[in-house]
């Protein structure tokens, strides 16, 4: 996998956490649960690929299936699951301790556990997709919090549509 193709995957990732972050941000958190939520989404999104791949070459080693229509049909599905969020009128929960905070990087990360799947598909490497995934997903949710300080709400719709965007032709790419 290339590394620009990397970089679309990290991105498509954190569209979530980003978009989920600018909500979080209009309710004035403060610097240190910042700080806790973006470290916290960061290291979930670099243990989630890493389970998922060693799950996934597990699971194909049995099925025998080829490796480029599951990671196709994987992407997809995550893009067409971000698409339907949209329409979702989630109640913002306030992150209030670390249990709260882990509940949130769990969540915004389990998509990247499906990925670490593909990438166990491809037989991929994993250790370097996984360091960009966490280091972007982090960045995008403390970038998110500060920005969603000063933007209205409608900017995270936009970021989710653009994720979602990203993970589909990502998954008609792998399926021709």
């Amino acid at each position: 996998m290339s590394l620009i193709m990397m970089l679309l995957l990290a991105i498509g990732l954190s569209m979530d956490a980003f978009s989920l972050a600018l909500i979080y941000g209009t309710l004035n958190m403060s610097k240190s649960l910042n700080i806790k939520m973006s470290l916290m989404v960061s290291i979930f999104h670099f243990f989630m690929p890493i389970l998922g791949y060693y799950l996934g070459r597990w699971i194909l080693g049995i099925i025998g299936i080829d490796p480029e229509i599951i990671v196709g049909i994987i992407f997809i599905v995550l893009s067409i699951e971000m698409l339907f969020s949209l329409k979702k009128e989630e109640q913002i929960k306030i992150l209030t301790n670390i249990l709260s905070v882990m509940v949130f990087a769990f969540t915004v990360s389990i998509d990247s556990f499906s990925i670490g799947i593909g990438l166990g598909a491809l037989h991929s490497e994993i250790l370097i997709p996984s360091m960009l995934f966490s280091i972007t997903a982090g960045l995008f949710t403390y970038a998110g919090v500060n920005l969603g300080k000063t933007l209205v709400n409608k900017l995270g719709k936009i970021t989710t549509l653009i994720g979602s965007l990203i993970l589909f032709i990502l998954g008609f790419y792998y399926l021709w």
